[in-house]
């Protein structure tokens, strides 16, 4: 990487654009500076997570996870650069088996909910789906590679499972939707 941000404060945006990885210039209000913007926003959360008691494993595989985002961030930063491979949707499927291999099966559907560490995980999934979406929204306007579109999927996934994990972590359980439950 080339030059590093030794000014913050640049006053280049003030006219409403940002400038991209490869030197163009594009509107704040651009698809790619939306979906940019969503997997920031979930860096920022998986961050706040990390905040949070658990397995010493499962915390140096979110520290791995907040990479990947800054990855993926600086590939949609870049058009026609890539940064997420196959290996991290990969890596991502091999976490989903290994931490739901010892949750019950469900039966009804969970609220989001439990522990503060769930409930920021289910955060994180839902902040997820929403990158998800912008990801989705920008290659309908440009060519971007599949894996992005891959891994946020996965994790949002993962982050699902990991509420589960974090509850049990908790000394807690599901919280279950009480479909019947009278008003």
């Amino acid at each position: 990487m080339g030059n590093r941000l030794s000014k913050i404060a640049t006053r280049t945006g003030d006219d409403g654009t940002t400038g991209l990885g490869d030197g163009s210039r594009t509107g704040k209000d651009s698809v790619r500076i939306h979906a940019l913007g969503e997997v920031d926003e979930l860096n920022s959360f998986v961050g706040l997570l990390l905040c949070e008691d658990m397995p010493g494993a499962l915390r140096e595989e979110l520290v791995t996870i907040q990479h990947d985002l800054f990855d993926l961030g600086g590939e949609l930063c870049i058009p026609g650069y890539q940064l997420i491979t196959e290996d991290h949707v990969a890596r991502l499927d091999d976490l989903l088996e290994k931490y739901n291999a010892d949750l019950p099966i469900l039966k009804e559907f969970i609220l989001p909910a439990g522990s503060r560490a769930a409930s920021l995980a289910h955060v994180c999934r839902t902040v997820c789906r929403r990158a998800e979406r912008a990801i989705v929204a920008l290659a309908h306007s440009e060519t971007i590679n599949a894996y992005p579109r891959q891994y946020v999927n996965r994790l949002s996934d993962l982050m699902f499972v990991l509420a589960r994990v974090l509850n049990r972590f908790a000394g807690g359980s599901d919280v279950l939707w009480q479909h019947d439950r009278k008003r």
